[in-house]
């Protein structure tokens, strides 16, 4: 019918239409996986609010637990004091693993943030060299023009995309504080306070 055989002996305009079909379902794939992406980030940054929230409520228990000591200890019931004593620091050290947890998941979001903006810009530039090679081909001059300024575009929110992901990292990277200026401030806080 076409003339043409390819080496399995099918003529080629199938083979072709087979491969576009091919192709087509490993793009969606590839899309589908970076709505994937999306969707954790999504719950990862909901949980970092969550966690955050809930740090919050620990930090208002202690200070109503401390409440409750101090009116104790004024009342002379030093075992109701010693209860809400131990309740204060548990809720303190709750919150402070809830901060260190949220902490872990705000940079795990970051880099998956980082995974999946990569993975959009290498399409997109991907796509932009596919019609640039079209463009070159037909050498239609304002297409050329309108593709650089595209990709020039797409280059400069990478940057700006590069840059927040840069400062967000630095941001919730709490182990690379040095201990000493940590220890330097506490002892700080701690001398201003009497």
């Amino acid at each position: 019918m076409y003339g043409l055989l390819n080496r399995s002996g099918l003529s080629r305009a199938p083979y072709e239409v087979e491969q576009c079909r091919t192709k087509k379902l490993f793009m969606s794939a590839q899309q589908a996986s970076v709505l994937e992406c999306e969707r954790h980030l999504f719950n990862l940054k909901f949980a970092v609010k969550d966690l955050e929230r809930n740090a919050k409520k620990s930090e208002k228990e202690e200070r109503v637990e401390k409440t409750k000591c101090k009116k104790a200890i004024q009342k002379g019931n030093t075992e109701g004091a010693r209860i809400h004593a131990e309740n204060a620091i548990r809720q303190k050290n709750q919150s402070l693993n809830y901060l260190r947890m949220s902490a872990r998941v705000d940079a795990v979001a970051s880099r998956v943030q980082s995974a999946v903006t990569t993975r959009r810009v290498t399409q997109s530039m991907a796509g932009v060299v596919k019609a640039m090679d079209a463009a070159m081909k037909s050498m239609n001059l304002e297409k050329i023009s309108s593709l650089m300024d595209k990709f020039e575009s797409q280059f400069e929110d990478l940057d700006v995309q590069s840059s927040y992901m840069e400062n967000a990292m630095s941001q919730t990277t709490t182990t690379t504080v040095p201990l000493n200026e940590v220890d330097s401030l506490m002892h700080q806080v701690a001398d201003e306070a009497g």
